[in-house]
């Protein structure tokens, strides 16, 4: 049986002093004076280091997520290829461009480059996001077809395109099933493609010009 209380003779002074003021034992612990442990006292550096490692894991998570996710939708920037055109024009070059494209289609890109004749170069998405590119260039036929479409593409029955800058268009597909128009013009070609059908190219190809810019 074990008692909790002091009997005449069972404890010692040595014992009763022990439990009036809280003992230090020989671990080196340290409790209060109603027998319960004092309370750990976390150091700033220590809680720092925690926060700083939460924050890791948080962010390891997000970037996790971020690089596995399927439903990003990033479009690209719209270009004022008229503003670019008319910029040429102005320096003295003809370029040769649509008058105005489709509904839901914009510019993505332009890339001019002055001489005579000068290189101009315009892609643009559809409404359903397919690309299409339009290439002025000094270059041949043959090398504008190896360096936008295919280095052996196939060749189809010429069409002609009443309206447009130039009259009759070769035209290309590659194995990808790209299609391309491809014409000549005083002493550069004109080469229109993309991932759209030829019908499409050719209604392209019938809007492009060499008009004016005026303002828009």
């Amino acid at each position: 049986m074990v008692s909790t209380g002091s009997t005449e003779g069972g404890s010692t002074g040595e014992s009763r002093e022990s439990s009036d003021t809280g003992s230090t034992g020989e671990s080196g612990s340290t409790s209060t004076a109603g027998g319960q442990p004092g309370r750990y006292q976390r150091s700033p550096s220590g809680m720092v280091g925690a926060l700083i490692v939460t924050l890791l894991v948080i962010l390891a998570f997000v970037g996790f997520r971020a690089l596995n996710r399927s439903d990003l939708d990033v479009k690209p920037e719209h270009v004022d290829y008229l503003a670019q055109v008319r910029y040429a024009q102005q320096a003295g070059s003809e370029v040769v461009y649509p008058a105005r494209l489709p509904r839901g289609w914009y510019a993505t890109n332009v890339t001019f480059s002055p001489g005579v004749p000068s290189t101009f170069e315009l892609s643009m998405l559809t409404a359903d996001d397919e690309y299409v590119g339009l290439v002025q260039s000094p270059d041949s036929p043959p090398a504008l077809l190896s360096t936008y479409v295919d280095p052996h593409p196939r060749g189809g029955p010429p069409v002609t395109v009443h309206g447009s800058v130039a009259t009759r268009w070769d035209t290309w597909t590659d194995s990808g099933g790209d299609t391309a128009l491809v014409s000549t013009r005083d002493h550069e070609s004109l080469l229109v493609f993309g991932s759209v059908s030829a019908a499409t190219l050719e209604r392209l190809a019938a809007s492009l010009t060499t008009a004016k810019v005026t303002s828009h």
